[in-house]
């Protein structure tokens, strides 16, 4: 067989195995509350690579090593602040999240959560809400399509659009029927993937070249103007580039499809353990990212290899380096990329249009099967939407991801941490807060747009080069508190829903968050929640 066939064969087969695991979360799926958080049981092995695996997409395998590639170590600041952003993430908000949640009443999605924690009766908040999610979200999805298509191109000389439209098909079957179950599952699989071949690509890689010798040799034949973590230039652009690098990990407690992981962990205790894993996960796939930039650069300068497109520089190592047919396995593993995020990405859509849209307007619930339809219904919906923009793209994958990451962060993760962590947020101030922190990041970003000719942007707005989440993440914030101080009333119900989060969230730290001791709270058992402490 030829060298191409084994590559497909070895791609055939991963979308045979992730459409086999749809159908079989499928089985699994009886109830919308399944279909949307597989009820509530994920064990910290599957929450934690699930979230790594959906966080980070087609960026992993092929924007961060593209961006090393073309700019140096400067890039690799996106990594640091996305490891202190997931850290923080996991050790504090994961627990709460998931007590919170539970304790008010039963939330199975983030606007719902809003909803009920801050007692919104005029439904703003949560429609709101929703609404801000399918917005970024077929930002973000379309991103992950346009990762598909660009794969497919630079892999087996296949058009774009035919890639982009087998990448989103497949991941669409198996979201489809295996709901929320089954893009977790997936993911799991798809993590380990993106583990194993962020390791051996750039050993096998860093060996080929000649060791540290070569990859230094390599990269200074190539004339690349590469920086260190601190050029020896620190201009105020400069300085906005470090900071704005860093502040990805601020977005990392807005973004649903992640923090809906936390939403679905078996108990409070797996947290810890979930952490524990899934940083140690982020780290070492993200320092394999990182080598493969940089060797990358030694590697094709050796070989005479004209790259076109950075972000492909994965893909071609892994096909001039491997049997075709594992060269094919660490080609699924970039299709995994990509695939575990549209995937649970997709979930989080529907969950909003059925949950947080159409229930609001809707005054007879209807049945648990009838609302799975729905759910299905909204993933399709969604993503015949997404993959219409990802036609034509105007962006790179690492711009669009940017975008929608800038705005989920800017939106909710203020609003989330004034939620777990302040008693005195109202519905006002977090609605007001979510609204301008979005609008913010839509403004910034295309004041910087209309400013910016060919890369260069014009005199005397370098400071809009700065990423639009800080703006959009700090005027959320002080606006959000301002009008909360403005608009507080006690209300026992919160305060008391406010303690008894932090007795369940202790009692899980402790390691006795176990049903038998009252810390586990039954979905939908209001007498259950009643006895919590």
């Amino acid at each position: 067989m030829s060298d191409i066939t084994f590559q497909l064969l070895a791609v055939g087969l991963y979308f045979a195995a992730m459409i086999a695991i749809g159908i079989y979360a499928a089985r699994k799926t009886k109830s919308h509350e399944d279909y949307m958080l597989a009820g509530r049981d994920l064990n910290p092995f599957t929450a934690a690579l699930s979230a790594g695996a959906s966080d980070m997409s087609g960026w992993l395998m092929m924007g961060l090593p593209g961006a090393i590639y073309a700019a140096g170590l400067i890039e690799a600041w996106i990594a640091i602040g996305l490891t202190i952003g997931a850290f923080l993430n996991w050790q504090f908000v994961a627990p709460r999240l998931r007590a919170y949640t539970e304790v008010s009443n039963n939330s199975i999605t983030i606007p719902s959560f809003f909803e009920n924690r801050l007692r919104d009766r005029t439904r703003l908040l949560r429609l709101v809400s929703g609404v801000v999610i399918l917005v970024f979200f077929t930002f973000y999805v379309s991103s992950g399509m346009v990762a598909g298509g660009v794969f497919f191109e630079s892999s087996f000389g296949a058009p774009y659009m035919w890639g982009m439209l087998l990448v989103s098909g497949v991941t669409l079957l198996y979201t489809l029927f295996g709901g929320f179950l089954g893009a977790s599952l997936t993911d799991v699989v798809q993590g380990l993937m993106m583990f194993l071949a962020l390791i051996l690509i750039p050993v096998i890689a860093f060996f080929t070249v000649g060791g540290l010798a070569g990859v230094q040799e390599g990269i200074e034949a190539s004339g690349a103007e590469l920086t260190g973590l601190f050029p020896a230039d620190m201009t105020g652009l400069v300085w906005l580039g470090v900071i704005s690098s860093l502040a990805w990990g601020l977005g990392y407690v807005g973004q649903p499809h992640i923090i809906v992981r936390f939403m679905a962990l078996k108990d409070v205790h797996s947290a810890k353990a979930g952490r524990n894993i899934g940083i140690s996960w982020m780290i070492i796939s993200l320092i394999g990212a990182v080598v493969c930039g940089f060797v990358g650069i030694a590697y094709v300068q050796q070989n005479g290899i004209t790259l076109e497109n950075p972000e492909t520089v994965v893909l071609v190592m892994a096909q001039a380096l491997m049997h075709p047919f594992v060269a094919g396995l660490i080609l699924a593993a970039v299709l995994a990329a990509i695939m575990s995020t549209i995937s649970s990405q997709l979930i989080v859509c529907s969950s909003a249009l059925v949950e947080d849209l159409f229930q609001v307007f809707v005054k007879q619930q209807p049945s648990q099967k009838v609302l799975v339809i729905l759910g299905r219904a909204c993933v399709l919906l969604v993503a015949l939407v997404a993959a219409v923009l990802a036609l034509n793209p105007s962006d790179t994958i690492l711009g669009l991801v940017g975008f929608a990451w800038a705005g989920f962060g800017a939106a909710f993760g203020p609003i989330v941490l004034l939620s777990l962590f302040w008693r005195k947020l109202t519905n006002w101030g977090a609605l007001v807060g979510m609204i301008v922190g979005a609008a913010t990041v839509f403004i910034w970003d295309a004041i910087e747009q209309a400013n910016t000719l060919d890369g260069v942007v014009a005199t005397g707005f370098e400071f809009f080069t700065l990423y639009e989440i800080v703006p959009g993440f700090f005027l959320n914030l002080l606006v959000a508190v301002v009008i909360s101080l403005a608009t507080h009333k006690h209300d026992a119900d919160v305060d008391d829903e406010f303690t008894r989060t932090g007795s369940m969230v202790a009692l899980g730290n402790a390691g006795k968050a176990h049903a038998g001791d009252g810390a586990h709270v039954s979905p939908g058992a209001s007498a259950d929640r009643d006895a919590l402490p």
